[in-house]
């Protein structure tokens, strides 16, 4: 069903007049886009007409204003209104004016005149059409190590440790359940754990084909409709595992890793109890119960028998993986490769400044507008494009170099000597974990 009474955005502009270039019709389009046709006429015209400057024209009255008709008085009071409370809607302002005594008496704007004169007053907040980015296919494993579902099961309290969120990866084919990591005191583990678990598991089964990920946080961009992918997604693309986002919710999809919360909370750590503090005990249970699932316990899905004996072939994916190799194996020319398909809109705040990719850059010429931006893989500068599509900037990248993938790894590839500071903190056991796999080191 076509949406009605709200104003196209830019990203949405620039589609009309991307679909019409490519041969799609009018009603088609605004089947496709959820608008009505005689919006997508009206841009589209623009569009064939004068191009990319064109879909960027101001609407509403031109020189007056959308309120030019209206007392000051009403337009200060609805520009204030807004201003104390940036929740409350073009309908919610009129019903608030209707109880005032001041306007009393007096013709005040409609609902849609006086959401024009937020937009003129830039105090709308600017909605993107959504932009998926691009991934693997899902598909049916058909042997080992071909998918691994990955998630952190919801944060439990643990007796001795307080809130522990559990880390687990379970590989789609074989059912073997690859690792289980403990974060204790974290409700929503951050990239560092993530890695930490998936280097010890690549260390010790090789690395997968793919990774199959929700959209949590940490694996996807959830503050903007035309996402940058992740610090973890690029490094997954740098190391040449494929990712995979699940489109429908749990359990429709990870379904299997969902189960496998529950099989590993109630082996290693339901009703158990741990010293104040012990996370490494809490390690050493999953470590041990998770080697228990995978050799001894009878699976069902796998006619009673466990993973490795149903696969043994599950071992290893034939793929290694050490860590004093993953600087070498990183692959930062497909990271580009990547970036470079993918395209964004940002808004450039009053001060010339917007954010993507968990960067900071400076756009001064563009404040206040919403800008497109494109990646060089051959000059590595994003290019931002004004909203009429005249004018550009190129900026430098950053965040894109090998060791802002590599996170907590890299200092400990690039000296000889490490030293783990005192008092263990959550930061330093990682460390610690992650030394343990070095070849050669010495704790």
């Amino acid at each position: 069903m076509a949406r009605i009474d709200r104003t196209t955005t830019l990203t949405e502009r620039v589609e009309i007049g991307e679909r019409w270039a490519s041969g799609q019709n009018d009603p088609e389009i605004a089947r496709a886009m959820g608008l009505r046709v005689s919006t997508v006429r009206k841009w589209r015209r623009k569009y064939k007409k004068e191009g990319r400057a064109g879909v960027a024209l101001k609407m509403g009255r031109p020189a007056t204003g959308a309120l030019g008709q209206f007392p000051l008085e009403v337009r200060d009071r609805i520009r204030d209104m807004r201003k104390e409370h940036p929740g409350w809607g073009p309908l919610t302002i009129r019903t608030e004016m209707e109880d005032m005594v001041y306007f009393s008496g007096l013709k005040l704007p409609s609902r849609p005149r006086i959401a024009a004169f937020l937009k003129q007053e830039g105090l709308t907040r600017r909605y993107n059409r959504h932009s998926q980015l691009p991934q693997s296919q899902a598909t049916d494993p058909q042997q080992a190590h071909e998918v691994w579902e990955m998630d952190a099961q919801g944060a439990v309290k643990i007796v001795g440790l307080g809130s522990v969120s559990v880390i687990n990866i379970v590989d789609l084919f074989s059912r073997l359940k690859v690792d289980s990591l403990p974060c204790v005191k974290v409700t929503h583990p951050s990239t560092e754990y993530y890695q930490l678990v998936l280097r010890r598991a690549f260390v010790k089964y090789g690395m997968p084909k793919k990774v199959s990920l929700d959209h949590d946080g940490v694996f996807y961009d959830q503050a903007s409709a035309s996402p940058f992918p992740s610090t973890l997604h690029l490094w997954f693309i740098a190391l040449g595992v494929e990712v995979q986002f699940i489109e429908k919710r749990p359990p429709v999809e990870h379904a299997v890793i969902e189960r496998g919360h529950q099989t590993v909370a109630q082996q290693a750590f339901v009703g158990q109890s741990f010293d104040d503090g012990d996370v490494v005990a809490l390690q050493e249970s999953l470590t041990d119960r998770l080697d228990f699932l995978n050799t001894r316990f009878p699976s069902r899905s796998l006619g009673g028998q466990p993973p490795l004996v149903a696969h043994p072939e599950a071992r290893h994916s034939g793929k290694p993986y050490r860590l004093e190799w993953e600087e070498a194996m990183l692959d930062m020319q497909r990271v580009y490769e990547y970036v470079e398909r993918g395209r964004w809109f940002r808004r450039v705040s009053s001060v010339g400044q917007f954010s993507i990719g968990g960067q900071r850059y400076r756009a001064n010429k563009f404040a206040n507008q919403t800008v497109e931006i494109t990646f060089s893989a051959h000059n590595l500068e994003f290019t931002c494009v004004s909203e009429d599509g005249q004018q550009e900037v190129r900026l430098p990248m950053k965040g894109l170099a090998k060791a802002d993938l590599m996170g907590e790894l890299s200092p400990l590839l690039s000296q000889p000597v490490y030293q783990l500071a005192l008092p263990f903190s959550q930061d330093t056991w990682r460390e610690m974990m992650l030394a343990n796999d070095l070849t050669g080191t010495t704790l």
